[in-house]
């Protein structure tokens, strides 16, 4: 088991390193099953572009739009990225709405990520991201 006898009648000592290979792989196995659930990301609720539902009619509810040319509108009125984020905090944060993003598909990415901290600062933890339905692809035509 642990120690020996050598022919000459000294003793022998062997670590058994069994027990110890064991708790590793045990502990290995843990943080291998573990580590997955460790790393956060972010929560993002993306667009279905097959099955778009509407978006609601009612009052409860803001509409975020950039155009292709970076104007900024909240529903009908243009606002500046400048004044963004206290009209976003006045009107949407204040009042417990819902905020949606259309962005136009031309609009840069930088853009689009600029507009989205600046709402998030303001205080908006849930964003909707506004997409329009796809539009099934048209029979190829063969040539006659």
């Amino acid at each position: 088991m642990g120690m020996q006898v050598g022919g000459r009648g000294r003793m022998l000592a062997d670590v058994n390193v069994t027990p110890f290979v064991d708790v590793m792989l045990v502990l290995l196995i843990i943080f291998m099953v573990t580590a997955p659930m460790m790393t956060q990301g972010l929560q993002v609720d993306l667009p279905q572009t097959r099955a778009v539902s509407a978006l609601p009619k009612e009052s409860d509810s803001v509409v975020l739009t950039v155009k292709a040319d970076g104007a900024l509108f909240l529903d009908k009125y243009q606002v500046e990225l400048g004044d963004l984020e206290g009209q976003v905090r006045q009107l949407v944060t204040n009042q417990k709405k819902q905020l949606f993003l259309r962005a136009d598909k031309a609009v840069p990415y930088g853009t689009v990520v600029a507009v989205m901290g600046v709402v998030k600062s303001a205080g908006v933890d849930k964003l909707g991201v506004v997409a329009e339905e796809e539009k099934p692809a048209a029979p190829a035509k063969r040539p006659s």
